[in-house]
């Protein structure tokens, strides 16, 4: 994307948000890099323990995989879009900093500086690891066996990481050859439309795959906006 298509006041923003957030020693691509390799790094720690794993054992993998689409269509669908007691510095980072910062015209960050928009800050990984994975892992552990707290680690944080690239990758420049893969592709149109401030609190709250918006039917497609003006027309 050249700087000339980005829309005025979302450029303005952009300059802003860069004086204002992005000290002199960040890097988005050492923020990436610990994002990712720290994950990966646990997630093969945690395969490395497992011992014979038994059929059953291994339902652990689409149980959490499904639950961890729950979580995200919720905590998207909520405290992300709607200020919640104690959880303000999620609507303050996603909602008024990330969805100026990036619109359904303008969905491509232009520098590695722009990742810190995209990507979880680092601490909030340390943090997922320390309060969330570790102590329902461990807990795990105590109320069923070694393997399935071993694959519960390995497959939250797998969920982690893959919220983290899917949502990087919606935000890479059009062109590049990751972001014209066909599923990412699809997936891309699917988070672009969110973008639309008119759409945002209602629509398209899943980031990787759509099985929340599937379910609770908050998919937007043009035919259920029709619908929404024809009973609006109706009720008036």
């Amino acid at each position: 994307m050249t700087p000339g298509s980005i829309p005025k006041r979302v450029a303005e923003y952009r300059q802003k948000y860069r004086a204002e957030h992005l000290g002199p020693r960040y890097s988005g691509r050492a923020h990436f890099a610990f994002t990712s390799l720290a994950s990966l790094g646990v997630i093969f720690l945690a395969l490395a323990r497992l011992e014979t794993v038994r059929a059953g054992e291994w339902l652990t993998v689409p149980t959490i995989l499904l639950l961890g689409n729950v979580v995200e269509y919720l905590g998207h669908r909520g405290p992300m879009h709607h200020r919640s007691k104690g959880l303000g510095l999620l609507f303050r980072r996603h909602t008024e900093q990330h969805h100026r910062f990036f619109t359904q015209e303008a969905m491509s960050y232009e520098s590695s500086g722009d990742v810190k928009v995209v990507l979880f800050p680092p601490v909030l990984l340390l943090f997922f690891l320390g309060a969330v994975a570790a102590p329902v892992g461990v807990l795990t552990f105590l109320l069923s066996t070694r393997n399935v707290g071993w694959l519960f680690v390995a497959s939250s944080v797998g969920y982690y990481l893959s919220y983290e690239w899917l949502h990087f990758s919606h935000h890479l420049p059009a062109e590049h050859p990751v972001a014209r893969l066909r599923l990412l592709r699809w997936l891309r149109q699917h988070h672009q439309a969110h973008h639309d401030p008119s759409k945002m609190t209602r629509w398209n709250f899943n980031i990787t795959f759509p099985l929340g918006d599937w379910w609770c039917r908050t998919r937007w497609r043009p035919e259920r906006a029709e619908d929404a003006r024809g009973a609006g027309r109706e009720a008036g």
